[in-house]
């Protein structure tokens, strides 16, 4: 997940109790350390290279945390997998299983992104903005060459929203050179242009970020490159 994101630099870690403090902690020894060699136990199974951290865990239970560096090199905590057995003992919880018998359930906390708003902010900073096409707000820009061509501008972009492609109609009274500089400088993934020819032939002239001249294609073709695009990008998610 992290690398389809662009982080390339993170590492796993096994987060578990501090033996020395255990006033920190909750529950019974036994159970932490059933708790611990089931978190260890997972990380082998999938092969990852983790290190052992101890003191990390959380109050409840061991963690399998995943540390990404931001742009400035500072690690962050952007995913966790907890194994409580904890909680589940102290709040009496049972579940009736095959044999028809109470049994006292594990607890599983998963974030995979972790703090939601620490997560975005580290993204937005990482890719300055360079969002993959899958995640971007605004996946094309519709740019008319002028206020007439306004109406057939809001045609693709109703097409393109009926096929479930994110678009904005940049229709002011600007030039074209500087829609199109504006659209570079907010990332948007595609630009589509628009003037005479466009509307006359009923196709779009794309440009892709960074600058690539597609040339013309028509509505079909253009929204079958992005959905190919952007589910290539999500498979590696």
């Amino acid at each position: 997940m992290f690398n389809a994101l662009g982080f390339s630099d993170f590492k796993t870690q096994v987060s578990v109790r501090d033996p020395e403090k255990p006033e920190k902690y909750i529950g019974d020894t036994k159970l932490w350390e059933k708790a611990e060699q089931a978190i260890i136990d997972a990380a082998d199974e999938k092969g990852l290279d983790y290190a052992v951290e101890k003191g990390e865990a959380a109050f409840y239970g061991p963690k399998l945390d995943f540390m990404v560096k931001d742009a400035l090199g500072r690690s962050w905590q952007l995913g966790t997998i907890q194994v409580d057995y904890n909680l589940p003992e102290r709040f009496d919880l049972t579940y009736k299983g095959s044999d028809n018998e109470l049994h006292r359930p594990v607890m599983i906390h998963r974030a995979p992104f972790g703090s939601m708003e620490r997560f975005v902010a580290i993204l937005i900073e990482h890719t300055a903005g360079n969002f993959p096409l899958w995640l971007n707000p605004t996946q094309v820009h519709l740019l008319c060459v002028s206020e007439k061509h306004e109406k057939y501008a809001k045609k693709v972009s109703e097409f393109l929203e009926n096929n479930e492609i994110r678009a904005r109609v940049d229709n002011r009274s600007e030039t074209i050179g500087k829609k199109i500089r504006e659209a570079e400088i907010s990332k948007v993934p595609f630009m589509a242009i628009i003037g005479e020819k466009e509307a006359a032939q009923e196709t779009v002239s794309i440009r892709a970020r960074g600058g690539n001249d597609l040339g013309s294609m028509s509505l079909a073709s253009f929204a079958n490159l992005i959905r190919r695009q952007a589910a290539d990008e999500i498979k590696s998610f």
